[in-house]
């Protein structure tokens, strides 16, 4: 007859019970809070032994530790010292933790214990970033998680149109990918635009690459050094940036489509490094912090999503009626709007098999070409300097025609 309790399981949970406490209480005990590493680890033991025992014995000892935890903080007020309800949390977390191990649970407790005691180990830093945050970062945080939680369960996740032109929840999805992809990106844009022009145009260019280049195009005019050079590297370093989106966007819907827009993509890319390169040696200024806006305002993601929704149903009905020159022809016109929009589209209706792979791949370079040259016009209207005009232009042209170039080999060849 085999016993109640097997030895080598019942050792199992003990050393994973007691491992929790032992980890939360150190760190107690390293913030020198009165309770501490014995403590935790008996209540982490407590909750693995009850959950054996029975269930209702579980329930009275979670009751003896809720107790435990009123009279520390009625001890705490008597001697008039700050209740410390963070490790009183802390206890009773450990304490369930200790009933999951218990119940056999091992991966959930430990995974739980670490980022908790990840977040009481990181209380200044937690306090500084809080204390820097500003309303319109909030704000942005809590956007995304109502697009992402809270509209986009609710969608239907069908075409709801006779033509089968629009599909709400796939629409959507699109949205928050881009969404997300700009909130991450402004949140590094904050930590490293004090370390110059350089990170702020490569990360400004993941959000928005045309934006970008209105918004420090000024800081380029007002330089004292070599603005041709430093307009030219400013711009190249924001394409950069959103051939790299575009091909990340590409690459989350329509993978078979990457291998095709690689090429063209990878020759621009490297093209646009050589240029950079090549201007290593003049005289270019480096600019402080800037102040961006948020890239999650309401307008600007409902103002994305009608793009999107657009070129998704123009360039589904020039796929219908023209084939896939109908397609391309509405990308390469939509990156002047938005390419990542357009990327989005057109990995999405590869998705679905509606366009091929293929097309799918030159849409976004189409796109992304036209997008590169849209920076031109801003530029020009803020420098106001023919001979800068014309530099960018014969850079500009020339990292075009390469791609392009790249691409009608691969549809040569492929």
């Amino acid at each position: 007859m085999s016993p109640l309790f097997p030895p080598a399981d019942i050792s199992l949970k003990l050393a994973i019970a007691i491992g929790i406490g032992m980890l939360v209480g150190m760190e107690r005990e390293w913030s020198q809070k009165e309770v501490g590493i014995r403590t935790f680890t008996i209540a982490a033991m407590l909750g693995m032994l009850s959950v054996l025992a029975g269930t209702t014995l579980a329930y009275f000892a979670f009751g003896g530790i809720l107790l435990i935890v009123l009279l520390a903080g009625m001890r705490s007020l008597q001697e008039r010292k700050a209740v410390e309800t963070t490790t009183s949390a802390a206890v009773l977390v450990v304490f369930v933790l200790g009933v999951l191990v218990g119940e056999g649970h091992h991966y959930t407790p430990i995974a739980t214990a670490i980022v908790m005691t990840m977040l009481l180990s990181l209380k200044p830093a937690l306090i500084h970033f809080a204390g820097g945050l500003q309303v319109n970062e909030i704000r942005g945080a809590v956007l995304l998680g109502l697009l992402a939680f809270v509209i986009y369960p609710i969608l239907p996740s069908h075409p709801v149109d006779p033509w089968q032109l629009v599909n709400p929840r796939e629409a959507w999805l699109t949205v928050i990918i881009i969404a997300a992809l700009g909130f991450v990106n402004y949140v590094l844009l904050k930590i490293f635009s004090s370390r110059g022009l350089y990170y702020t145009a490569v990360l400004g260019g993941m959000v928005n690459s045309t934006a970008t280049i209105a918004e420090l195009s000024p800081f380029v005019a007002e330089s004292k050094g070599e603005v041709a050079s430093l307009a030219i590297v400013i711009d190249l370093l924001t394409v950069i940036a959103m051939f790299l989106r575009n091909f990340v966007i590409l690459a989350i819907f329509a993978r078979k489509a990457i291998i095709t827009a690689a090429g063209p993509l990878l020759v621009m890319a490297l093209a646009s490094l050589l240029f950079i390169w090549a201007q290593r040696r003049r005289n270019l200024l480096q600019i402080g912090e800037l102040k961006l806006s948020s890239p999650l305002a309401l307008i600007r993601v409902l103002k994305f999503g009608l793009i999107f929704l657009a070129i998704e149903v123009v360039g589904t009905l020039g796929q219908r009626y023209f084939g896939h020159l109908g397609f391309l022809l509405v990308s390469l016109i939509g990156g002047l709007v938005s390419s990542a929009s357009t990327a989005g589209a057109a990995a999405i209706l590869a998705m679905h098999g509606q366009i091929s792979p293929q097309t799918a791949a030159f849409a976004t370079v189409l796109t992304s070409l036209t997008s590169a040259l849209s920076n031109l016009p801003v530029l020009h209207a803020q420098l106001r300097q023919p001979k800068v005009t014309r530099k960018l232009v014969f850079v500009s042209s020339t990292i075009v025609v390469l791609g392009v170039v790249t691409m009608l080999l691969f549809q040569r060849f492929a």
